[in-house]
Order: C-alpha cells, then structure tokens, then sequence
C-alpha cells in the first residue's frame, strides 16, 4: 500500500515537471515571437519617431522613446534630467554609488538609495541592445556626466578658467598694441619716404591727386586697414574666451556659427552646382579630344604623311589656329547655360558691356588679324627664313596674328605689326637656298695693270675655298664698268646657307684678300697706285719676296728727258 502511494506521488511529480515545462517552453516562444513583432514595430517606426532627448548640463545623454505608464516619453526625459542635475550638488558624489538593480520586467539604475532611471525591454530594444547591457551602459553615462560636470564647474576649475580668460584679455590687448605700433611706423615711414615714392596721380595731363591728397588717402587706407584687422582679432577672441566657460560655450559656438554658416552656404551653393560642374567637364572633354584630333591631322600634315591637293604644308599650323579659335568660341557657347549665374540679369550686363568693350578696343587690331591671315595663306616667309621687311633684315622667329618678329644679325628683336608688313616689299633669301642657292655677291675694282683673266680666276678661287659656298654651280665673274682708273668685278657664288650670309661675305672677303696678296695683285685705290712714285707695295710683308727692295723714285735731268 506504502509502495503505491509513493508510485502516485512520484507519477504526479514527474507530470506536474511535464506541464511546467511545457508550459515555460510556450511562454518562451510566446516572448520570442511577441519580442520579434516588437523588433519589426520599432524598426519600422525609426525613421518617423522622435526619441525625447536626456539633457542633464547642457549635454544629451542619450534619448527615450518609450511612455511609462502615464509618463510620455518627454516627461520622463525631463524627470530623468532633473534627477541627474540633483546628483551634481552632491559633492561627495562617486561612481561607485550608482548601481544598477535587475527585476522580472525592468532594470533600474539607482544612486543609494533613489531612483534615477528604470529601462523596460522595449527601451533596450530602440537601442538595439538588451536590457540590462542598456541599462549598465546608461549607468557609466551618467557616472561620467555627473563627475566631468562637478569637475567643469569646481572652484578649482573655475578660477583657472577665469585666469585663462584674463590671460586671453591681455594677448588681446597686447596684439592690438602690437598693430597699432605696426600701423604708426607703416605711416610714419610713408611720410619721410614721400617724396620717393609719392609723386600723385595723373591721368594723362591731367592731375587726378597731388602728392599730399595721395598721402591722405593712403593714410585713410591704412587706417581703415588696421581697424578691421583690430575688429578681427577681437571677434576671433570672444569665441576663445566664452569656450573657456561652460556655461558660456553655446555664445561661443554661435559666434562660430556666424563665421561657419556662410562658409556652409558656399559649400552647399558649390555642391548644388555639381551636376552643372560635371556637364560642363563632360563638354571641355568633349572638345579636348576634337581639338586633339585636329592637332592629330595638322601634324600628320606638317610632317607630310597627309597631302591635301592644293593645301601646303605650311598651313596646316595656322589653319589650326583658326579651327582651334571657332572651336574653342563654339565650346563657350555651349557651356554658358551651364555657367553659375548665366540667368542672371547683372551677369548678362556685364557680358554684353565686355563684348561692347572688346568691338571697339579690336578695332585697330583687326587690320592687324587680317593682314596676318593674308601673310599666312601668301606663303611670303615661313619660321627661321632670312627676311628683309623694309629695312630690317633678320630672321623670322615668330609669327602670330599680330605681329611678325624678326631677330636681326646683332640679335636684336624687331615686332613689326602684320599691316606694316603688308604694306612692305619684303625679301626672302631662304625660300629657294635649299633648292637652287641663294647667289651671294660682292664687288672689288682693280687698276687697268691686272690681266682680266687672271683676276677672273683668283675671285673664281677665292669663292671655291670659301667654306659654305657650292662648288657647282661653280662661281662666275662679271665686269660691271670701265671706270676712268680702274675695273668693276663683281664674283658670285651660290649657298645654301641663306642664314649666314655675314659669316660668308666675311670669309670671301678674307679670301679674296689672301689669294690676290699671294698672286701680288693689290686690292687698293688706283688713283693712289697710279701717283705713288717710290712708295711701298700695300701688299704685306708675308706675301713679298725676301729680296723685295722698295722702288726709287723716278727722276730724270731736263736734258736727258729732251
């Protein structure tokens, strides 16, 4: 009988532990699925909801989202504040006395024995987190708030914080002296230097300011100068001194405002410019890769690879030119939509008023532009070829729409303006040097004593040993007059170096000096050789004989002459 009874007890033992546990295995399942619908809820109302912020000294803790009971989310953030501000006053206050109780539905954060804060399961869950690592976290929170508060806002704290401000009051002060001392010598340096450097203004002939006007107004200049530089450093000094306070940092962080905001303004402005910016640099693209492939076509015509029927090879820069300038203007056409400020009324003012000012300012260059463009298309000279421009004789180093620049033999820059040009003979010794030679000339005239034949051929020699001069076609001689005492002969000989001419007329000469001297033929007056009765040859000394005896004179008795 004993043994059935414990064989009952035991049975409803072992059921009741089956029920209960069956029963906490729904009940968690239940939690789970009624926390996982509170999970979807909440996510779902994130970006709608407001939290109610916990601002204890001035600074947010964290936020509260959830109503207790009749407390609605903000009152209970005012009340938790309230609390943590009592703590504060509290100055034997420690970390340590804030604890955190967990019980079967909350966890609440109490400091001795008072409750700052009870955190509900749906609490942790606008934090992501759980309940009870919310709440700890919480806990450090406002142990460190309360603490770097009592610290902030100690006497200690307080009068270093008060040193500090006046230290700043004296680096003010002490940099407005400085200034000021800078402005007063700026000033007193430019009245003993006035008369060096101050000579008024004028307009033409017309005087606009005399030397004491200039010096008032320059003085009114630095003045207003060293004020706004005073009012600077003072405004960039009340933000330094109210952060030094705390119940004075918002003043400080809206007098940075003042300065930040507009700053934020432009950079909202540029960034609602963006998608503008990126068409107009899709455009610039777009155009650098057409004006490539135009340049691709002027090198491939300048090199020769490209031939064009009529089209030279000289034109293809030029040409260029041209296409690169209407591409370039036909870009700005299209960008200008795009440009910032193109709607408005004051941008296209100015814009007209530039094109007015450019009409008239051109006008007396445009006959410069045209004539250049002739000059191009004429083919009258190209870079490096010697020129002569009227009376300026050099060669061609730059050609642009303008002007034309020619660098003489004495390396001087000559700018000589297209129309001048135009309007000029001009002579090219380069453009058929490399083909057919340019025929450089010289004359020298020697006495009616000399066979003609042998001064043919000591000129003829004399060029053919000039370095730079064609051997063939060989040089030739003319007889240009028969003059009263002596003969004209004029020597020419081809070069291909058109651009050295001094340097060949300078190394005929000397040839031309040193075979006739070894032939003993003298290149001098004939009218001083014809009267010279006993004087030396002017033949040097190298080229004569070691037996030379310089002449007598010829003279003869009357009679002997009858």
């Amino acid at each position: 009988m004993k043994s059935i009874k414990l064989l009952l007890i035991f049975t409803l033992v072992v059921v009741t532990q089956l029920i209960f546990a069956q029963t906490d295995k729904q009940m968690r399942k239940y939690d789970s699925i009624k926390l996982a619908r509170q999970k979807v809820q909440i996510d779902s109302l994130r970006k709608t909801v407001k939290g109610a912020p916990v601002v204890p000294f001035h600074d947010t803790l964290f936020y509260i989202y959830v109503r207790q009971g009749s407390f609605t989310p903000q009152r209970r953030a005012a009340a938790v504040a309230e609390r943590i501000n009592k703590l504060a006053d509290d100055y034997s206050f420690s970390k340590d006395s804030l604890h955190v109780v967990s019980e079967e539905e909350t966890t609440d954060i109490q400091y001795k024995d008072k409750l700052l804060l009870t955190v509900s399961d749906r609490d942790a869950l606008w934090q992501k987190s759980t309940r009870d690592s919310f709440a700890a976290k919480l806990n450090i929170a406002i142990g460190n708030a309360v603490v770097r508060y009592q610290v902030e806002y100690g006497w200690k704290t307080l009068l270093k914080e008060t040193l500090l401000a006046l230290l700043v009051v004296v680096v003010v002060i002490l940099l407005i002296y400085i200034i000021g001392r800078i402005f007063k010598w700026i000033l007193k340096k430019l009245r003993s230097k006035k008369e060096k450097y101050i000579k008024g203004v004028k307009l033409n002939n017309y005087q606009i300011l005399d030397p004491e006007q200039e010096l008032s107004v320059l003085g009114g200049v630095i003045n207003l100068i060293k004020w706004i530089t005073v009012i600077v450093v003072i405004y960039l000094a009340l933000p330094v001194m109210f952060a030094i306070f705390p119940f004075t940092r918002d003043i400080s962080n809206q007098l940075i405002n003042y300065f930040i905001n507009p700053l934020k303004r432009i950079g909202i402005g540029i960034w609602d410019y963006v998608p503008n910016l990126i068409t107009i640099i899709v455009l610039v693209v777009i155009f650098r890769y057409v004006l490539r492939f135009f340049q691709y076509l002027r090198n491939e015509i300048e090199k020769g690879v490209l031939k064009i029927p009529g089209f030279y090879a000289d034109w293809a820069n030029p040409t260029y030119q041209i296409v690169r300038v209407l591409t370039l203007a036909f870009m700005l056409i299209v960008i200008f939509p795009y440009m910032p400020g193109s709607d408005s009324p004051i941008f296209k003012g100015v814009s007209v008023f530039m094109g007015v000012l450019f009409t008239f300012g051109s006008a007396g260059a445009l006959s410069n532009v045209v004539a250049g463009l002739v000059l191009t298309y004429m083919r009258a000279f190209k870079l490096g070829d010697r020129v002569q421009i009227g009376e300026v004789t050099g060669d061609i180093i730059e050609k642009t729409i303008l002007v034309t620049r020619v660098q003489t033999i004495f390396n001087e820059v000559v700018s000589i303006p297209n129309s001048t040009v135009m309007s000029s003979h001009t002579k090219n010794y380069s453009s058929e040097s490399q083909e057919k030679g340019l025929i450089i000339h010289t004359t020298v005239t020697i006495g009616y004593d000399a066979p003609w034949r042998q001064v043919h051929q000591l000129l003829i020699d004399a060029a053919l040993d000039t370095e730079l001069i064609e051997k063939e076609p060989i040089p030739y001689v003319y007889q240009t007059s028969l003059d009263d005492y002596y003969v004209s002969y004029r020597i020419s000989a081809y070069t291909k170096m058109a651009n050295k001419q001094a340097s060949v007329y300078s190394a005929l000469h000397q040839n031309i000096q040193d075979h006739f001297n070894k032939a003993g033929v003298e290149i001098m007056s004939p009218h001083y050789k014809a009267l010279r009765d006993g004087n030396t040859t002017t033949i040097p000394a190298d080229y004569l004989a070691k037996d030379y005896v310089p002449p007598a004179f010829q003279t003869q008795p009357r009679k002997a002459e009858k």
